[in-house]
């Protein structure tokens, strides 16, 4: 299978790559057993909101991973200013920083974090428009805690259960799967944190352990509190969804973006929505 990748420029072992570049090889510790983490920022209408928090993030994730954070966060902002300079001013690109573990350790299966290896890619990935809402479905699977999975991290190995589900929803005639935790609370979307608003007050899940309460989904909560919204945080059910009056995402590929159907009901975008949407943009050039 052909794959034509968008451009893309890496910086990895002291110099910056253009395209799909190598970074592992057959034995290597992450290729093998899946012992790497990342984050996402974005770069968009020229600016990189909260691009700092992201790089904080991958370091704090490749420590949940037992692996060493080798670069300290204002050289990846550094770094992620001069790859920016590679593409056109106005280019909509996804940042991702990367640790990964290149030796196993003493008994095969750990890794040795002495091996962490790192790199930083840049590419170019549109923004999906505001108009395009997204159509979202239960997923029989479920996020896991945090005594079976590293879900303290933005790690690699998390993400082929959310593609099972992902793959199971287009399936069905969706976009995009929600998933639940093991108690049955709604977690998140497959690739999103997730907000429903009922009665003009905004609910999200409590971050419980069971999924990363995103960097975007934090700043959307705190925007609308400072715009006067109410915002809950709890316990939230599918039923509770299914009978909302508006739900939206929050995640930083794509930002805030309306949901247009939940099974089979269809929704609008509501007023708080617009709201969220409009005070992120707001933040993200100020």
């Amino acid at each position: 299978m052909t794959q034509s990748w968008s451009r893309t420029w890496t910086f990895f072992e002291g110099q910056w790559h253009e395209g799909n570049v190598p970074i592992m090889g057959v034995r290597t510790h992450a290729a093998w057993l899946g012992t790497s983490v990342f984050d996402g920022a974005r770069a968009f209408e020229g600016v990189t909101p909260d691009l700092d928090l992201h790089c904080e993030r991958v370091n704090r994730s490749a420590v949940a991973m037992g692996l060493k954070p080798l670069i300290p966060v204002e050289q990846w902002a550094e770094l992620t200013r001069e790859g920016l300079t590679r593409f056109a001013p106005d280019a909509a690109l996804y940042i991702r920083p990367m640790y990964w573990a290149e030796f196993p350790g003493a008994r095969t299966v750990d890794a040795d974090p002495e091996s962490t290896r790192w790199c930083l890619s840049l590419y170019e990935a549109s923004m999906p428009p505001p108009s395009r809402g997204a159509a979202i479905t239960l997923s029989r699977y479920r996020r896991p805690t945090i005594e079976c999975a590293v879900t303290d991290a933005k790690a690699g190995c998390l993400y082929p259960n959310n593609s099972r589900a992902l793959a199971e929803a287009h399936a069905r005639g969706f976009d995009n799967a929600v998933l639940c935790d093991m108690l049955g609370n709604v977690a998140e979307l497959a690739t999103a944190n997730l907000f429903m608003v009922k009665d003009g007050v905004a609910f999200t899940p409590a971050p419980n352990g069971t999924f990363l309460a995103g960097i975007t989904r934090n700043r959307v909560i705190k925007l609308l509190r400072e715009a006067g919204v109410e915002v809950v945080e709890g316990g939230l059910t599918w039923p509770d969804f299914l009978n909302a009056d508006e739900v939206f995402s929050s995640g930083n590929y794509s930002k805030v973006s309306p949901i247009s159907r939940i099974e089979e009901r269809e929704l609008q975008p509501g007023p708080i929505f617009r709201k969220a949407r409009e005070l992120y943009w707001e933040f993200a050039h100020a």
